[in-house]
């Protein structure tokens, strides 16, 4: 935002998104308030995400960086899921969190790790992750990410929710499960 003008009457567009002439920008344009909120995690995962990106900061954007804050209910999980443009670092702020991510094809080898209050865990970007509330309370993290704009992917809602919907016959043989099962998947999202 701040390296972008606009001329009378034209909009600049920076990562699809309109940089306000830096002479009219506001602290408002570079806020965020609740963070320190707890996420609602009463849904079929047990967790709640709170974005702060350049959706809520409109200054973050060009800047790289953005933050989120992640609750989790007892056994809650953040689904398997995948940022397309960060990478994510993790700090456990309360609780014991069960991490891991995905290395790609053709390893595909799981790396976990159990993590306690104050430790940190990065995932690659790009990298299908995972983390579930291992212990019997609440449990909550910061993640912060690479990107003003990291995106979100989750595995289960793409590939079984997706608008209109992958043929069964495709994700029956991708799954080596029968069509009815996928059906019965497919219902969920």
């Amino acid at each position: 935002m701040a390296h972008h003008v606009s001329t009378k009457g034209t909009s600049i567009f920076v990562n699809g998104l309109v940089c306000k002439d830096p002479k009219l920008a506001q602290a408002d344009d570079f806020f965020f308030t609740g963070l320190d909120k707890p996420g609602n995690t009463s849904n079929p995962v047990g967790s709640k995400v709170t974005a702060v990106n350049v959706a809520q900061i409109p200054g973050l954007n060009t800047l790289g960086i953005s933050i989120a804050r992640v609750d989790y209910a007892p056994y809650g999980i953040n689904p398997p899921h995948t940022h397309p443009r960060a990478t994510e670092i993790l700090t456990v702020l309360e609780g014991t969190l069960y991490v891991g991510f995905i290395t790609s094809n053709p390893e595909n080898r799981l790396i976990t790790k159990v993590l306690q209050k104050g430790d940190v865990f990065v995932f690659p970007q790009g990298l299908i992750h995972f983390q579930r509330n291992a212990g019997y309370g609440k449990a909550v993290a910061i993640a912060a990410l690479s990107s003003q704009n990291p995106g979100v992917i989750t595995i289960a809602n793409a590939v079984f929710g997706s608008n209109p919907p992958i043929s069964d016959d495709v994700l029956a043989k991708a799954f080596q499960v029968d069509k009815n099962m996928v059906d019965r998947i497919q219902a969920q999202f």
